[in-house]
């Protein structure tokens, strides 16, 4: 059992690995700067399934990092909460095949909206409408699922969790984003407590 998890892990360690390494993100990172910092909008995040609730994450983590991000669901987005969008926000939509009807659809309504609006793309399908109308296209690498049907979402998740992180920090270090303004978002808890230099 011992060599199968690593095994497993090994499988997990070489979908991160073969993640793209190129300029593509710069030009993501260029857009959300844009649109966040220097126009006052926000990140838009939206995904279906459990790319939504990686999604959420990085909504939520670049938040936390000084980049004003929310988490549309795509579904909801179509009973009145598409209102959330403005327009000089950037829509970051995140799918592992690229072809998720919710998200076309989503692209259709906010285009329809804001016809103007950026959209940042996260699929492991470059071929995908997605990866098509996005203005930049992030890529995974389309790494096989590790499970025994090869349908069950893990590597792909734990790809798009990494570029996600990427983007935070790249991010952080864009906009100087300091140890003090950390804390300012964070007045409770460990994290909040390390921040300002305090002993918990």
């Amino acid at each position: 059992m011992k060599e199968k998890i690593q095994a497993l892990i090994d499988q997990e360690i070489a979908a991160i690995r073969n993640i793209p390494v190129d300029g593509i993100i710069d030009e993501a990172i260029a857009i959300i700067h844009e649109q966040v910092h220097i126009k006052k909008g926000k990140v838009v995040v939206s995904g279906m399934g459990k790319a939504g609730q990686i999604g959420n994450n990085i909504a939520t983590t670049l938040s936390s990092t000084g980049t004003t991000a929310v988490f549309l669901h795509p579904s909801e987005a179509q009973h009145g909460d598409l209102g959330i969008v403005q327009e000089n926000d950037v829509l970051f939509m995140i799918s592992n095949s690229g072809k998720t009807r919710e998200l076309i659809e989503l692209e259709y309504l906010v285009k329809r909206l804001h016809p103007n609006i950026k959209i940042i793309g996260l699929t492991g399908n470059s071929e995908s409408p997605l990866a098509k109308f996005a203005d930049v296209s992030l890529e995974t690498g389309s790494p096989k699922e590790i499970g025994p049907l090869g349908l069950t979402p893990t590597t792909s998740t734990t790809v798009m969790t990494v570029v996600g992180d990427i983007l935070v920090i790249l991010m952080m270090e864009k906009i100087g984003f300091t140890k003090e303004e950390y804390a300012k978002r964070h007045h409770s808890g460990y994290l909040g407590q390390k921040a300002r230099g305090e002993k918990g």
